[in-house]
């Protein structure tokens, strides 16, 4: 019964596509698989095996590297969508390339010769079908944007939506692009045509004045990786737009450690269903908004211990809601390095903020507002070449005085980057002390003079490679003296280490015993109230003295 209604539902399927016209009886030599899937309504789609003609055709790649926006349609603007009904089959094969995707329908117990087929049209499963799709129906906006060109016109795919200042100008916009589509084969769904809000585009929900993402259903019930890799996915997908943070998503990053494979077992842990409580209040409860026209945006970045963020903005002091929220920058879960620096966060985050913008507007943020006070940002400015670099021929102002208003003022009290207890030049009157450390004995050792003058020291062993020792031994001295101190380390390691460390981001290393200790390190030096001075000398050279 199974094996009927196979055949039968091929069979219909062939016969839907003949009649359609978008394939036709064929000798071509070319023979691919070709079978049914049942999709949600019970009805059968059939699916065309390409994998062996997509190894041999070169890939064009995506002409479309992100979605278009929302949130740079003006407020207030008339919008119009509307959806291309089987964008594919509309669109011909090239003549000469046609008979390449011919496909063979078996009869039962091959009581006939079977029957083959090629495709006219763009065929489902081809990996550059989606491309051609996509330069087609641009070729038919092409003339039509530049008749209009006070008319947005956001293309995707088979999703088009207009968006004008009056009506009128919108219809007129829709009325030229029905007709070039119909003379180019194309077919409008006319049951899809939205001209009032709240409109939905590629997964967004528009008001006049607001964005926010359309019914959208997490799945919660993780038991593998790949579950809890579809659900992040649909989590950064929309997280931009909402505002969760990298720290308030951490729990869930963290489950994606262990083993790789995707069907490899996973669990929400209490912290992890906590954050994700915290994505479905959001989802429900935060938006963004459409831009306001003839406003520039400004980029605001904030200081978190976890990371710095930022938020691309309009700020417009004379309105009732003076704070236009286009969209949310935030850094990835995870750096290459150990150790990133809170300077080093913060010049991502600017250049991440410019970086999109310039995507989204073509332009630079109006102001950029940083968290830092001016003695920081003078010394920014001249001494660190990732601040330079981050800001690179910005043309536009840099502001550290934040606006007055409660969703801002509300980041953290406006927190600023800590000021940095790590002295570039020895302290005059701090006790200096020397650390060393041996792999093979696993001896870490301080070495300093008492207010007596005597030399006195401090042993302890550590298990583990000479870094680890010689880390160990410093670890040992900021425990000792939470007062002002000059430190002199056998190890450029070790030094390099203590002087980016501070209020860092730490990536987690596979070596327990090293992460505890920069961790602890990290910990002590975030804390501290007085100045440090760390050195390398080697100390093992034939040198006198």
């Amino acid at each position: 019964l199974v094996g009927e209604r196979l055949s039968e539902s091929m069979g219909h399927g062939v016969d839907e596509q003949l009649q359609a016209g978008h394939i036709v009886p064929t000798t071509s030599p070319w023979n691919t698989p070709v079978f049914v899937i049942q999709k949600k309504n019970n009805s059968w789609r059939l699916l065309h095996d390409l994998r062996k003609i997509n190894e041999v055709i070169e890939d064009m790649g995506a002409l479309q590297p992100g979605l278009p926006s929302p949130a740079m349609l003006p407020q207030t603007w008339t919008l119009i969508v509307i959806d291309l009904k089987d964008c594919f089959f509309t669109i011909p094969l090239a003549p000469q390339d046609a008979p390449r995707f011919a496909f063979s329908v078996p009869s039962i117990n091959a009581m006939e010769p079977h029957s083959r087929y090629h495709w006219r049209v763009l065929p489902q499963g081809m990996k550059n079908s989606p491309t051609l799709c996509q330069q087609f129906v641009a070729a038919v906006l092409s003339p039509i944007r530049k008749y209009f060109d006070n008319v947005l016109i956001y293309h995707y795919m088979d999703d088009i939506l207009i968006a004008a200042e009056q009506k009128e100008t919108a219809e007129e916009a829709l009325h030229q692009i029905t007709r070039a589509a119909s003379a180019a084969g194309l077919r409008i769904a006319e049951d899809k045509v939205q001209e009032s809000p709240p409109w939905r585009y590629l997964g967004w929900r528009i008001s006049d004045h607001q964005i926010r993402p359309q019914s959208l259903t997490l799945k919660t019930d993780i038991r593998t990786l790949n579950d809890l890799q579809k659900l992040l996915g649909t989590i950064n997908w929309i997280r931009p737009s909402l505002g969760i943070s990298t720290e308030e998503l951490h729990p869930l990053f963290k489950l994606l450690e262990g083993d790789t494979s995707l069907t490899s077992s996973r669990k929400l842990t209490p912290p992890a269903r906590a954050a994700l409580g915290k994505v479905v209040d959001k989802l429900t409860t935060q938006t963004v908004h459409r831009r306001k026209q003839n406003y520039p945006v400004s980029l605001f970045v904030f200081y978190s211990s976890f990371q710095p963020y930022g938020l691309l903005a309009q700020w417009i002091p004379q309105d009732a809601c003076p704070l236009i929220i286009l969209e949310w920058v935030f850094l990835p879960h995870n750096f290459g390095k150990t150790v990133t620096t809170a300077i080093d966060m913060i010049a991502m985050v600017i250049q991440k903020g410019r970086e999109r913008l310039m995507f989204l507007d073509g332009t630079e943020p109006n102001i950029i507002y940083l968290p830092l006070d001016t003695k920081q940002l003078t010394f920014l400015t001249h001494q660190s070449f990732v601040f330079q670099c981050a800001l690179a021929d910005y043309p536009g102002q840099i502001s550290i005085h934040f606006p007055g208003h409660k969703i801002i003022q509300s980041f953290n009290s406006l927190s600023l980057l800590p000021l940095c207890h790590l002295s570039l030049t020895p302290i005059p009157d701090a006790l200096t002390v020397f650390t060393d450390g041996s792999g093979r004995t696993g001896r870490a050792v301080v070495v300093w003079r008492n207010d007596e003058g005597h030399w006195e020291s401090d042993i302890h062993v550590v298990t583990g490679s000479p870094q680890i020792v010689e880390l160990s031994a410093v670890v040992r001295v900021f425990t000792r003296w939470p007062s002002a101190v000059n430190i002199i380390t056998d190890s450029a390691y070790v030094a390099g280490l203590v002087s980016r460390l501070e209020h860092s981001f730490l990536k987690e290393v596979s070596n327990e015993t090293l992460f505890a200790l920069l961790w602890k390190l990290r910990w002590l030096l975030n804390r501290r109230i007085y100045p440090y001075f760390i050195q390398h000398v080697r100390s093992h050279t034939s040198l006198p003295g």
